[in-house]
């Protein structure tokens, strides 16, 4: 069987920025569609590792309308300007329609996960229309959020002096994108539910065993709007009814025959035929009256199977079980629903948008960027695991690290499968780098699913700690030097949970030996205390308590000379993947300075105070050579190697600092020192770079320069500049803050930009070039939202000083003060 690899640096891939992309549809993990902001339906992702980013044509709204008297009539497709792949009008497919939208009188309005498009006369002159677009995206809500549904609520008002009969029509096809429309044995069939709920079922049979896919098309039928149905037309003259004359059907009359209730299921379609449905629903409007027409689109697909075999339930199928003909349930709950949905969604939201803090730009950009918690290939599934963990190792074992009752390397860690009763969560790292969950990119988006699904965040974060304390001898070649090596080594922190099986078979990536990367194990210690001080959940503390201990033992190796300092070995061995480093670096050695307090704050919170301790000492000795190493007097150096790199200035230098201040910690270094790193940091690799109007560049020369010393130096990470702005706000430099995040607003989601709006790429460069399409990390705008908003746990904790004596016994105070002089 084919694997696709999760990077593949050969192939051109298909996915290309698309103009007109817009919010996607359906809660998380339910597998995703997108919806343009010309109204049509994209980016398909509901079988994992399968993304088709064309739209699917037949998948539209149009509307009929008729003034009384008959004598101006109006019909079109709600797809405004030019659309490619039309065939002549005389063909009998759906170029035949109406699509006379201009586009010069509609607008698109988003904010995540609503979307508005106003038709301001079009077609016509004396109707306007709009179209809002609702799906259960509710922070907190762990049953609504996992819901494979989306609401479209039509207003039609009336500003002329005449009735009008307005028909709209939403047409489908049996299809889940691509050409699997083509792959044959697909059935429609009308259906009839309650409360005035009807619409058409099309069973979607996919190719090579996937799971198949029920959608269910409706409308709300109630005394002012008659719902009928079309369950089936095709594309060509072979077809019973074709597109041509469906269409025909509505302009003469309105409506479809209600005898249509009555077809029953249709015959399994051809191999290469296109099978279509069309729901209608019509209306009168009075003159400079208002109407209310409402549909819901809802998509049945229980299993997710996985390219290895494993196949789980879908995180919905605990609340609406696994029958395919859920799909009609899900459609009339989403029908009855969708206002309470607004309700909640509006209470989260408003708060934010009334704000006066908050520049307009930013407000918007921190909803937005959550649509990739939809369409960044989430899996939500309710199954737990079972995976078996290792009772024993070949590491030795070091018993002055943890406390006497903790569980050391190759022990088993207690059970905590789905203790948070919220199943599993996957998300990619992005659609064009298959790797799930992968971690050191988790760091910088972790924040949007701590701060709006915290069991969500925790679940993720025992995946990983028991991932730490599993093992995989399977061995794997390197691409970057071809060595060969370990899949997972025992107390390493995994780079992903895997590709084609996940939470079983991990580190889907094999660029490099992430086991020997400086990053993951820090980044797992900060983001577990930063959650653990944000929930104020002991029992989570406890839980991955001994996978915070065998991650802090497994990364001191890489103390080459017995500082305490963690050096790096000469190759990209942390998330810059393409940027060599050598010796003490800024970025892994202030994030294992913010892991070594982290870990003490947590010890003592968990009752392990002679551990406390000894990270302490060990934080105190290693601070001091990392400011003796890399402090230049005004910001701290790439690495304390001999490079053309080494004096570089770092945009991300400070991010164990970030995590620090997050999590109510006390400050690595003077606050003095953090600011003028901050101040440098924004002088040069913002304010120098198009005058701050891009983000952040990743390298930038002492002399004002750009480093070009390889791809990702000379590259803006989106998600980094994000980050970046999140630490200038925890030190009270709003103004640098915001215009630092605001470049990432004009360059990617600005009209005046390069056009990455909901397809936010992991970086671009200074010329605009971008690389890795929908990607995971920019959801770190959500860290200035958390700088900006703290929790509550984190407000109320006590400020505790790490380097007091009352947290530090006395014999360690004693050498520590020894140890720095």
């Amino acid at each position: 069987m084919f694997y696709k690899a999760p990077i593949d640096p050969f192939t051109r891939e298909s996915t290309k920025p698309s103009a007109s992309q817009g919010v996607p549809l359906g809660g998380m993990g339910t597998g995703s569609i997108s919806r343009g902001f010309r109204g049509e339906f994209k980016h398909w992702q509901i079988t994992p590792g399968l993304c088709d980013m064309s739209p699917v044509m037949e998948n539209q709204f149009s509307i009929f309308i008729t003034r009384e008297g008959g004598t101006k009539k109006y019909s079109s497709v709600l797809a405004p300007g030019q659309h490619d792949g039309l065939k002549k009008s005389s063909d009998d497919g759906i170029s035949s329609w109406d699509w006379k939208l201009r586009g010069d009188r509609s607008t698109y309005h988003a904010l995540f996960p609503r979307a508005w498009t106003v038709y301001d006369g079009e077609p016509d002159p004396e109707l306007k229309l709009s179209c809002r677009q609702i799906s259960p995206f509710i922070p907190h809500n762990y049953e609504e959020s996992s819901l494979p549904v989306s609401v479209f609520v039509y207003t039609l008002v009336n500003t002329g002096k005449e009735r009008a009969k307005v028909s709209l029509v939403m047409t489908w096809a049996n299809s889940i994108g691509g050409l699997s429309h083509q792959s044959g044995g697909h059935v429609n069939e009308p259906f009839i539910g309650e409360n005035g709920i009807s619409g058409v079922l099309l069973h979607h049979k996919t190719a090579n065993n996937n799971p198949p896919v029920t959608f269910a098309v409706a409308a709300l039928e109630n005394q002012n709007v008659d719902v009928t149905v079309l369950p089936i037309f095709g594309l060509s003259g072979e077809s019973s009814v074709t597109a041509k004359e469906m269409w025909g059907t509505m302009v003469q009359g309105g409506c479809f025959d209600r005898d249509n209730f009555n077809a029953g299921p249709s015959m399994p379609s051809s191999v290469g035929d296109t099978v279509c449905a069309a729901v209608s629903a019509s209306t009168w409007v009075e003159p400079h009256g208002r109407c209310t027409v409402v549909f819901s689109l809802a998509w049945s697909s229980p299993e997710v199977k996985f390219k290895k075999g494993s196949t789980y339930h879908r995180r919905y199928t605990k609340f609406y079980g696994t029958s395919p003909r859920s799909a009609i349930n899900l459609a009339q709950d989403a029908l009855m629903k969708y206002k309470h949905w607004e309700e909640e969604i509006d209470k989260w939201q408003t708060p934010i948008l009334r704000d006066e803090r908050f520049p307009e730009w930013y407000k918007i950009t921190l909803f937005n960027e959550l649509y990739f918690l939809v369409a960044g290939g989430t899996v939500w599934i309710d199954s737990d695991l079972s995976s078996s963990l290792p009772e024993d190792s070949d590491l030795p074992l070091h018993n002055s690290t943890c406390n006497s009752t903790v569980p050391l390397i190759g022990s088993s860690p207690p059970d905590f499968d789905d203790k948070e009763n919220v199943g599993k969560f996957l998300y990619l790292e992005g659609v064009e780098y298959f790797m799930w969950c992968t971690y050191d990119v988790h760091f910088y988006a972790s924040f949007a699913l701590l701060d709006l699904f915290p069991k969500i965040e925790l679940s993720i974060q025992r995946d990983f700690a028991r991932a730490v304390l599993r093992e995989d001898r399977t061995r794997v070649r390197f691409l970057a030097d071809g060595t060969w090596g370990t899949r997972k080594v025992i107390g390493a922190v995994p780079h992903d949970l895997g590709a084609h099986d996940p939470w079983h078979e991990l580190n889907a990536y094999n660029i490099h030996d992430t086991s020997r990367w400086k990053d993951l194990n820090p980044k797992f210690v900060l983001q577990v205390y930063r959650d653990f001080a944000a929930t104020d959940d002991m029992s989570f503390g406890r839980d991955v308590w001994p996978a915070v201990c065998t991650a802090m033992e497994y990364i001191e190796q890489f103390d080459r000379d017995g500082d305490c300092m963690i050096e790096n070995d000469g190759f990209p061995d942390q998330t810059y993947d393409a940027w060599t480093v050598l010796g003490v670096s800024a970025y892994c050695g202030c994030l294992w300075l913010a892991a070594l307090q982290a870990a003490a704050a947590m010890a003592r919170s968990l009752g392990h105070d002679d551990y406390a301790d000894r990270c302490m000492v060990k934080f105190a000795k290693a601070k001091h050579v990392f400011e003796a190493k890399l402090w230049n007097g005004s910001y701290f150096n790439y690495d304390s190697g001999t490079s053309y790199s080494s004096r570089s200035i770092q945009a991300d230098q400070l991010a164990g600092q970030w995590y620090t201040a997050s999590s109510g910690l006390p400050p690595l270094f003077d606050e003095d020192r953090i600011k003028c790193t901050l101040q440098k940091i924004f002088d040069y690799n913002v304010m120098r770079v198009k005058g701050g109007r891009i983000g952040a560049v990743n390298g930038m020369h002492p002399n004002g320069k750009v480093d070009e010393t390889c791809m990702q130096s000379r590259e803006i990470w989106t998600g980094v500049t994000y980050s970046l702005a999140a630490t200038m706000l925890l030190h009270g430099m709003e103004d640098q803050a915001f215009t630092t995040a605001q470049g990432i607003f004009l360059a990617g989601w600005s009209e005046e930009g390069y056009g990455y709006w909901f397809q936010t790429p992991e970086a671009w460069t200074i010329d605009g070039h971008y690389r890795s399409l929908i990607y995971m990390r920019p959801l770190a705008i959500w860290a200035m939202q958390h700088a900006l908003s703290p929790p509550r746990a984190i407000l109320e904790a006590p400020k505790v000083n790490t380097m007091e004596r009352a947290y530090v016994s006395p014999g360690a105070l004693q050498f520590l003060q020894d140890s720095v002089r």
